[in-house]
């Protein structure tokens, strides 16, 4: 956040604003997801840019490794990363709608790790 009030590029943001459905993979009903931050910033040319953002750990944005036995840890980091892929696919459906930009932002990205 602190990010987008020093950026002079970002003309506004919001936090968790919108709510977009999605289907769940894991238990097949609609949910409501809610993405990070939305941003408005001015381009190189000046013109203005809509970007939803997502901030995740990098490890949920890649499917877990598959262990040699089914261990309660792998089935939740399975749902979790299934769960994740639906809602960024019906975020980037929405943001292509509305001619906006959709980015997952790990710790790599933030801090150069």
């Amino acid at each position: 956040m602190k990010i987008f009030d020093d950026n002079p590029n970002v003309t506004k943001w919001a936090s968790e604003e919108m709510a977009i459905p999605y289907l769940s993979p894991v238990d097949r009903k609609r949910h409501k997801y809610y993405p990070d931050f939305i941003i408005e910033t001015k381009n190189k040319q000046g013109k203005l840019e809509t970007v939803m953002i997502e901030v995740k750990p990098a490890k949920q944005t890649q499917p877990p490794k598959k262990p040699q036995r089914r261990t309660k840890r792998f089935l939740n980091e399975a749902k979790t990363y299934l769960t994740n892929q639906a809602k960024w696919e019906a975020a980037s459906a929405f943001c292509e709608q509305k001619g906006w930009k959709f980015k997952i932002l790990t710790e790599k990205e933030i801090f150069g790790k």
